[in-house]
């Protein structure tokens, strides 16, 4: 029994953070195990930082004036690398909004783990390359005030946007998932259309930008129009909480 449900720690440590499921491995060889496993995971986040840059990813910042992650968990969790020029282009855009529209924080969500090439990041079915990035939406208050560096969800994701309605037909497998019962537990913080067009404007005139999904009928909300602006299929999670883009 404790050996399955160790095996099950590091399964779940390693789709949550990569190198977590090796460092709890590690941890079980010896008495005081969760200490040991806290300091092995942090040997292997510094390694990370100093090891990924060297073959191909950096870590996007967990502070920052202009673009940072949404929450200290992506960086804990080693969720925040991605290739460079997929950083260039997210500090780039957040960058022009920012000049348009001073004290504009753009916050990053999921990008991909340090290592490896072809490893899922869950709940996603792509990311697992380091030339993906989701970006979370503005957000104001009900009185229409731009509120800086926050989202509806604790996360960022699966606060859906009202408008972008379903017009895909009931299927299994799927991750798109409606979460109607959640909606109404997160804070009322309407979209904030003006900064979130213009950071999608911003990447879709970007040469580097090689495709973003956002939801269509999203899209057709905010006016915007582009070959490489895609709908993202059926099958995957809803786009109306955030905006993807790629290489």
């Amino acid at each position: 029994m404790k050996l399955a449900l160790h095996a099950l720690v590091i399964l779940a440590l390693t789709l949550l953070t990569q190198l977590g499921g090796l460092a709890w491995a590690l941890a079980l060889v010896t008495r005081w195990r969760w200490r040991v496993f806290l300091l092995i995971y942090l040997l292997f986040w510094g390694v990370a930082q100093v090891a990924a840059p060297l073959l191909g990813r950096e870590p996007l910042p967990c502070q920052g004036d202009v673009l940072h992650m949404q929450s200290a968990f992506y960086c804990v969790a080693m969720r925040n690398f991605v290739a460079p020029d997929l950083a260039d282009l997210a500090r780039d855009a957040a960058q022009r909004v920012a000049d348009d529209y001073p004290g504009t924080v753009t916050l990053a969500l999921d990008g991909g783990f340090p290592f490896l090439k072809g490893m899922p990041l869950l709940p996603h079915l792509s990311h697992d390359d380091g030339d993906k990035l989701d970006l979370a939406f503005y957000y104001q208050s009900p009185t229409g005030t731009y509120l800086p560096g926050q989202t509806r969800a604790p996360l960022g994701y699966f606060a859906f946007e009202a408008l972008a309605h379903n017009t895909c037909p009931p299927s299994f497998p799927t991750l798109r998932w409606d979460l109607r019962w959640l909606q109404h537990l997160y804070p009322v913080r309407p979209m904030e259309p003006a900064r979130t067009t213009a950071l999608a404007r911003a990447l879709l005139t970007d040469p580097r930008l090689g495709r973003m999904f956002i939801e269509p009928a999203l899209a057709t909300h905010l006016g915007l129009s582009d070959p490489r602006l895609r709908f993202q299929g059926c099958r995957a999670a809803r786009h109306d909480d955030h905006i993807h883009i790629q290489l």
